[in-house]
């Protein structure tokens, strides 16, 4: 019989392990739950005593955190020790996509899983459940499970896919009221002790098992999907624009057929994330490898238009500026890929900055979460220019007044509320004229900001 979990231990304190763990510890007083990681500097900002300085901005974790951290929530460096004391380990590690070698720009890269399967294997010295927390694709279990079995040292390993469903932002409020925890697995007993640390807070009848290899899939089907909605109206917004439409008044009125509903049809200037574009691209890999073309295609097609609806609307600044932003401020108000996180990857805002760069504009970016150093991050790491020009093209502030201050354009590339309560009329004194907002949320009051002067455009009308 399956032993009654007493240690749980999780590797990787990022965006999936750190909250994740931090709500099981605080719905499961009695279990001793472990977070490790080897950056030095993400540990010791999860054990800082200032909340404010957590390295993951989520509404809602620091209060779960200095609720459980202490108490049965602990994070360290240690990964061996923590691997060798643990009952169920979770593997919550970077999957990114590929960037060398065969499936380059699609499949995913498991080279991070592997090193924790091979350290697992090589520390453990009793039996262990093992838990896929990471997005990965299907059949990744069977690699685990075949590094694990043949370490020759008599531990018995069984492996099971838990994929997470968070959404940045609500990521706290998912994980406390999730519409569905999935569980995949072929080991009865395993599941059950998996499944008994949910029910401590998740009614039964959300728990839902599936074979492993199911359960693998239905996490990158479930983000294409989503991704599939957003590109799906992102699309009509570049024909409602040429018509005379209003996509969000095209949204609503589809959005009232229950068969299709209202989520995900905001539009925008394009999905951004850690999960979306890498799912779907490991999804293309995975059905080209199949020789399932078709399928392919039709799935790459979702990233395509993303990718459109991102440089059409750095076109349209461009070309509405009178065909050249050569020298002159614009100022991005939005960095992170949505409201309420702090976490940049594929956001929208990144692309549409590098590509008013690339024609000599001067950007003012202000985010409320984001820092100075991770904007040059992020454009560093495209490499379309040096450092050096980055720092000469891109002033970051910390004050969305001074950043606003002598700008010919505004653009908004994060839906953040706060934007909404700005006092706009301060903001277009202090503008060049014409003074130009370009909202690629649909966030903002049209018709107040026309007459307060301002030239308006949002995508979708």
């Amino acid at each position: 019989m399956m032993k009654n979990i007493t240690k749980i231990t999780c590797i990787g304190a990022g965006y999936v392990g750190g909250p994740t763990m931090s709500v099981i510890a605080q719905k499961n007083p009695a279990i001793q739950v472990k977070v490790v990681d080897l950056n030095t500097a993400r540990i010791s900002a999860w054990n800082d005593e200032d909340l404010s300085k957590l390295p993951i901005y989520e509404p809602g974790l620091a209060q779960v955190v200095q609720e459980a951290r202490g108490r049965n929530l602990h994070f360290s460096t240690d990964v061996a020790g923590a691997i060798a004391e643990a009952d169920m380990i979770f593997i919550s590690v970077n999957t990114p996509t590929k960037t060398y070698g065969k499936g380059r720009g699609q499949a995913a890269d498991l080279k991070f899983i592997e090193l924790c399967a091979r350290q697992i294997a090589e520390v453990a010295t009793s039996d262990k459940i093992v838990v896929e927390k990471s997005t990965l694709p299907v059949r990744t279990a069977e690699a685990l499970k075949s590094i694990l079995d043949n370490t020759g040292n008599g531990v018995n390993f069984h492996i099971l896919s838990n994929p997470e469903f968070l959404a940045e932002g609500t990521a706290i409020a998912d994980l406390h009221a999730p519409d569905r925890v999935l569980i995949g697995g072929e080991h009865p007993e395993a599941i059950a002790a998996l499944a008994q640390i949910y029910e401590a807070w998740v009614p039964k009848e959300r728990i839902l098992t599936t074979n492993v290899w199911s359960s693998e899939l239905s996490k990158l089907v479930a983000n294409a999907f989503l991704a599939q909605r957003v590109s799906s109206i992102n699309a009509i917004s570049e024909l409602c624009e040429v018509t005379g439409a209003n996509v969000e008044e095209v949204a609503h009125a589809i959005g009232k057929d229950s068969r299709i509903g209202p989520k995900f049809l905001k539009v925008s200037v394009g999905f951004g994330g850690s999960c979306f574009q890498k799912d779907i691209l490991n999804l293309v890999y995975i059905a080209r490898s199949y020789h399932l073309d078709a399928v392919a295609n039709y799935w790459e097609q979702v990233i395509l238009l993303n990718d459109h609806q991102k440089m059409r609307f750095a076109e349209h600044i461009i070309k509405t500026m009178y065909n050249t932003v050569n020298g002159k401020q614009i100022t991005v108000l939005g960095w992170a890929f949505k409201k309420d996180t702090n976490d940049t990857r594929e956001s929208a805002a990144i692309y549409v900055a590098d590509h008013l760069l690339a024609e000599e504009a001067q950007l003012v970016v202000y985010d409320p979460k984001v820092s100075a150093e991770q904007v040059y991050r992020d454009l560093d790491s495209l490499g379309s220019r040096t450092p050096a020009d980055n720092r000469r093209l891109v002033r970051v502030e910390n004050d969305p007044y001074i950043a606003t201050a002598n700008a010919y354009a505004v653009a908004i590339l994060t839906e953040w509320d706060e934007f909404r309560s700005y006092d706009w009329e301060r903001i277009k004194k202090q503008m060049k004229k014409p003074s130009f907002i370009f909202d690629g949320r649909k966030l903002l009051d049209k018709i107040a900001l026309v007459n307060l002067g301002f030239h308006y455009y949002a995508i979708g009308e």
